[in-house]
């Protein structure tokens, strides 16, 4: 019997970043352990339904609802938030955290806090990683050309020496780059279905346990409509949801279609009117209890980030991925390289193209075998319960 402690997890305010985290939180309060989880307000509720203590903290990250266009274009719009936010976050946490250390630091991806808190600590830390982790080869392979230009221009420049003397002040001497993509240890919560070159992914750092769903109950309910010989779900996640026009084309795509029906969940930045005419049997919705929808759904139209696409794994439903940004594409490449998907390109999204994909995948029954067997070994990944037996494995034993 593993000896109570006091775990400590650190996230940002992302439904994609925190929610695969929260039924291993949960597992980990069950066993007896204290878990405080770091986290801004907007997310306090949903950490403490966990059982977890929050701890929050003052963000300066874009939100959930604030407007996509919010995070830029470039790389290093992408990339300059989350720094210039982990150097005002580090005094918050240093202070909400004063004569409360913790034995074991969790940590979200992104939260490079919680590493920089762990090295003061003299703790162990934990990576909880919601999607794909490097590989051997990765640096040379996509990092170093996707790198290459913006790492000779001025603000490039300026951007890695603030990080390194962020680092350094802090008495870490690791380059940002490892620092921020090679964690000591790391529990993977994804399948390694979904993982590029997994056969070159080292075990001894990164342990795939795959889905930590849990009970969804609390997010609601959803039947399916009588007479609905077809049920189709389009969401593209909470982040990348500001695209009417893709929306149109889904509704043309199966609005049309005798027999089925089509679940639209727009997000906020979307009105009804700018859909135009929606026929019956298309439901539209800001937000939707996804899994519940999936569990009965023949066909899943997504972003393919990395929380959807395992949920269509997990309940073997044939998908159509549409990817917007960051590591979606990748997640489509591996999820039509599996035989479950079709990766259609964003600018390639129209009626007709969704259409057709749509009945080439759901009576395929070669696709149905492959969802099935894919589905099958994620089973096998231990999910939920072996994230926690591989999380107290890294506590320090204590008298």
């Amino acid at each position: 019997m593993t000896t109570p402690a006091h775990i400590a997890m650190f996230s940002i305010a992302a439904h994609g970043h925190v929610n695969p985290s929260l039924e291993v939180i949960r597992e980990l309060v069950a066993r007896g352990h204290r878990v405080t989880y770091a986290i801004p307000p907007l997310f306090e509720e949903k950490v403490a339904g966990t059982g977890a203590e929050p701890k929050p903290w003052n963000s300066t990250l874009p939100g959930p609802d604030d407007d996509p266009e919010a995070w830029g274009s470039t790389l290093l719009d992408n990339v300059e938030p989350f720094l210039n936010d982990a150097v005002q976050a580090l005094p918050q946490l240093i202070e909400a955290y004063e004569d409360d250390t913790p034995d074991l630091v969790l940590h979200d991806i992104t939260s490079y806090p919680a590493r920089v808190l762990a090295h003061r600590w003299g703790v162990p830390a934990v990576s909880l990683s919601p999607n794909l982790v490097a590989w051997d080869g990765y640096e040379k392979e996509v990092a170093e050309p996707m790198w290459e230009e913006p790492k000779k221009t001025e603000r490039g420049q300026a951007y890695y020496a603030r990080f390194r003397a962020w680092l350094e002040e802090n008495g870490i001497t690791m380059h940002p780059d490892d620092f921020a993509g090679r964690p000591a240890r790391s529990i993977v919560l994804i399948p390694k279905a979904l993982q590029p070159h997994a056969d070159r992914v080292d075990e001894s750092v990164y342990s795939f346990v795959g889905a930590c769903q849990g009970d969804r109950s609390a997010e609601g309910g959803w039947r399916r409509p009588a007479g609905a010989e077809k049920v189709v779900l389009v969401s593209l996640g909470s982040s990348f949801t500001k695209q009417p026009a893709f929306y149109r084309e889904c509704v043309k795509a199966f609005g049309e279609l005798p027999g089925w029906h089509l679940v639209l969940q727009v997000g906020r930045h979307v009105g009804p009117a700018e859909l135009g005419d929606v026929p019956e049997n298309v439901e539209v919705r800001s937000w939707v209890p996804q899994l519940a929808i999936l569990k009965q759904a023949d066909l899943f139209v997504t972003h393919a980030g990395a929380g959807g696409s395992q949920e269509g794994l997990a309940t073997a439903t044939p998908m159509i991925a549409v990817p917007q940004a960051v590591d979606q594409f990748g997640n489509a490449d591996m999820l039509q390289g599996l035989g479950v998907a079709r990766h259609v390109p964003a600018d390639e999204a129209k009626a007709e193209v969704l259409r057709a994909a749509a009945l080439a995948l759901v009576d395929d029954p070669e696709v149905a075998r492959r969802l099935k067997g894919v589905q099958a070994e994620m089973a096998e990944e231990g999910g939920t319960r072996r994230a926690a037996d591989l999380i107290e494995a890294e506590l320090p034993a204590r008298r």
